[in-house]
């Protein structure tokens, strides 16, 4: 017997996921109207509460906005849309602004000589300090102080008991919510006036990533499964410094241990970065991961070193409490030892084509922060850009919502469901296979043989899934799983498209950037690009 839908209920503004964006969104969308917030009941789930760096905005009387908006352009590797970046970097004082106003603790600088109260570092493809941070764990104390607002709240109904498994629809094909499963596996529908994905990104298709828990482009298909254009799927971000670390869970080694000094050497010995680039350890992250990937395989070392013990015991307390303490619980004291890093996938650069102000090619679908492409990116993520795209387009498209018309809720179109419970150990395995292509196929260096190789196993991978599946009874499990791997498949057919090697997407068999003597353009990708 099927399961039924065990409620029906009806909401003003549904948001998924409840990170840095999620929140943002609900707290400035609560304003004017009531707002629905589904995210998981532990804040280990998503990327906001491992983002350590900071925020990059431009707060030093030393900056300008058009310093930021050349920087974001060239780590972006030709491929950003100026609007969209300009847009970002002058929102990006006012958003700092009011989260100082609802109690970030960032760190401060009461040093004589700072001329701005809050301490600035400097990260990978600035030009100058403009990341505004608390301590070394920014993302933690950002996600704090907005959870507790938005628990306060009267407008916003937190529900940490539900996850979302696919959109609504209804006749016209506008978003109408979504479909859910609770804690028992009874499903519920929540059908919505509007609906904004703040799921995050897709790191989780790989086999290593910075967090414990990362998404897996769930947002990005669901969106997709209602006709949502996706962009730029081939740009995939491995953060070049991840804690190697076999035995423990991802931790993340912030770009700012580079920003603050850090050098990075081979296990040999030899310091390599001063002689690929000018910037040495601050190259944008791309650089560095490459160049980090081509040492591990020079050395057949499983990760090459990261070395902070210059800068002193005091400084590296100071500067990175949560890593020294991280480090220290795993055996290893960082202010006498070198710390082994290894690249991770860590920020998908691509995703739900949106405006400026959120909106997806789905009427009342909207998409905020990572699972959204907004142009900001380019082929390349700048360090630190993520959290202010989270905030600049959180309050960008409240704005828009405090606006949009409503029009009466309509019943959504079913969809089917099976009823055949599947073995929990075996989707496991699939997902395992999934990630083993993936990371070895598709990943910081790609070949035309090896994108070839992984649409062929993608592709028998997927109709075996399919296949057990068509009467399947729903589980988050089984659905992450589904969404994941069409979206794999689709980043892999991004990736063969791109006939040029351009930021965040290096393949040997085509090393340059398109001779065209035309504008690069984004990569655009629709379900239906997807035949199964």
């Amino acid at each position: 017997m099927a399961p039924s839908i065990l409620a029906r209920s009806e909401h003003d503004i549904l948001v998924i996921g409840g990170g840095v964006a999620g929140l943002t969104l609900a707290l400035h969308a609560a304003e004017t109207r009531r707002v629905t917030l589904v995210r998981p009941a532990s804040d280990d789930q998503g990327a906001s509460r491992w983002a350590q760096g900071g925020i990059a905005a431009v707060l030093s009387p030393q900056d300008d906005f058009d310093a930021h908006v050349a920087d974001t352009l060239v780590a972006g590797d030709g491929l950003c849309d100026e609007r969209a970046v300009r847009f970002t970097v002058e929102q990006g004082p006012g958003a700092i602004e009011w989260l100082l106003s609802l109690g970030v603790p960032f760190t401060r600088d009461d040093s004589p000589t700072a001329s701005y109260p809050y301490h600035l570092t400097r990260e990978g493809g600035h030009g100058t300090r403009r990341i505004i941070h608390a301590e070394d764990a920014t993302g933690r104390a950002v996600l704090d102080t907005l959870k507790r607002h938005a628990e306060a709240h009267a407008a916003i109904t937190i529900r940490d008991d539900l996850v979302a498994i696919d959109l609504l629809s209804d006749t016209e094909s506008r978003c109408r919510g979504a479909r859910c499963l609770d804690e028992q596996g009874r499903l519920q529908e929540l059908v919505a006036n509007d609906t904004v994905l703040a799921t995050g990104g897709a790191s989780g298709i790989y086999r290593h990533a910075t967090s414990p828990h990362p998404a897996s482009g769930e947002g990005m298909m669901m969106a997709a499964e209602l006709g949502a254009e996706l962009m730029n799927l081939e740009f995939q971000q491995f953060h070049p410094t991840c804690l190697y670390d076999p035995e423990g869970p991802p931790f993340l080694i912030s770009e700012a241990v580079r920003g603050e000094g850090g050098r990075l050497y081979s296990t040999d010995g030899r310091r390599f970065m001063p002689e690929l680039d000018a910037r040495a350890e601050l190259a944008p992250r791309d650089i560095v991961a490459r160049a980090i990937d081509a040492e591990m395989q020079r050395t057949g070392s499983p990760h090459v070193w990261l070395d902070v013990t210059h800068l002193g015991e005091a400084a590296i307390r100071h500067h990175f409490p949560t890593i020294h303490a991280h480090c220290l619980s795993r055996g290893l004291d960082i202010t006498r030892q070198p710390i082994p890093v290894v690249p991770a996938a860590h920020y998908s650069c691509g995703g739900i084509a949106t405006d400026l102000d959120g909106c997806s090619s789905v009427p009342h679908l909207y998409a905020i922060g990572e699972v959204a492409c907004t142009g900001l990116h380019g082929a390349n993520r700048m360090a630190s850009n993520s959290l202010l795209e989270c905030l600049v387009f959180a309050r960008s498209c409240a704005a828009r919502l405090a606006h949009a018309e409503a029009p009466a809720l309509a019943s959504p179109t079913p969809a089917p469901s099976g009823s055949e419970p599947i073995d929990a150990e075996r989707v496991q395995q699939w997902r395992i296979r999934m990630r083993s292509v993936m990371s070895q196929h598709v990943a910081i260096v790609r070949r035309d043989e090896g994108l070839d190789a992984a649409a062929g196993e993608l592709d028998s991978l997927m109709h075996e899934v399919r296949n057990a599946i068509a009467n399947a009874a729903p589980s988050t499990a089984l659905a992450s799983l589904w969404h994941a791997l069409r979206l794999a498949r689709l980043t892999v057919k991004a990736a063969r498209m791109r006939r040029e090697s351009r930021g965040l997407h290096y393949n040997p068999d085509c090393p340059d950037h398109a001779k065209t003597g035309l504008t690069p353009q984004p990569s655009r990708l629709h379900l239906h690009d997807l035949s199964l």
